[in-house]
């Protein structure tokens, strides 16, 4: 069993949408919703630039993302000095 607590919002049609990170694909799952009304400063979500919904999995992975990024862009010393010195010649 897994539990897992997200803010979420109910349209004015009534339906509330959740998506869920779950390793659960393609089976049968009992799921149990607790409503509670929040106050009006939590209600209202946040989007990132994007247009998706900001959640602490969407920043989480972001800054995961953002971090092999930069070791994927990342230089060397040796390389930095090289262009310095590169530069210095013009």
């Amino acid at each position: 069993m897994e539990t897992m607590k997200h803010i979420a919002h109910i349209g004015t049609d009534g339906i509330l949408q959740i998506v869920m990170p779950t390793d659960f694909h393609d089976t049968s799952v009992e799921v149990v919703v607790v409503v509670q009304p929040l106050s009006s400063v939590e209600t209202k979500p946040r989007y990132n630039a994007w247009g998706k919904l900001t959640t602490k999995e969407s920043i989480t992975e972001a800054i995961f993302r953002m971090r092999q990024l930069g070791k994927e862009v990342a230089l060397d010393k040796d390389s930095i000095r090289e262009m310095i010195e590169e530069g210095r010649r013009f």
